[in-house]
């Protein structure tokens, strides 16, 4: 407590400085928990790097329909050696290649994982899935 003399030129002697670092105290352990909190909700993603914001990152597309067949930006693919061919010719262009496999959801899980195989064995490491946002289901 500040302690007040009842002389006025002697002023304040002395300041209590308790109560500041109580209430500091208290507002660090709040930000500690509410940020170990929103860090958590986060999902972990390799983000791209660019040295310029105009700088576009090239994706590698790959396309699995219901029937499973399987296309490469857009066009049909013949066979697995033809995805690994193409796969690489794209890495040799640019090493940091994204490769995005969008899989009908009627695609059989055996399917997907040969294609997803195939690009590995290629050489490629960044792999997403791409996905569509469900609605919001009843129950909650």
């Amino acid at each position: 407590m500040a302690s007040v003399s009842s002389n006025d030129e002697d002023g304040i002697n002395g300041i209590n400085v308790t109560p500041l670092v109580d209430v500091t105290l208290v507002l660090l352990i709040i930000f500690m928990v509410t940020a170990k909190l929103i860090a958590s909700r986060g999902v972990p993603i390799d983000l791209p790097k660019a040295a310029t914001a105009g700088a576009t990152q090239t994706m590698f597309t790959v396309s699995i329909d219901a029937q499973g067949k399987v296309l490469t930006n857009g066009q049909p693919v013949a066979d697995d050696a033809t995805l690994r061919n193409q796969a690489r010719q794209q890495l040799s262009k640019n090493p940091e290649l994204r490769t995005v496999i969008a899989a009908s959801s009627a695609a059989s899980h055996g399917t997907v994982m040969h294609v997803v195989d195939t690009i590995r064995d290629a050489g490629a490491v960044k792999i997403a899935f791409q996905v569509d946002k469900a609605p919001p289901s009843a129950s909650k």
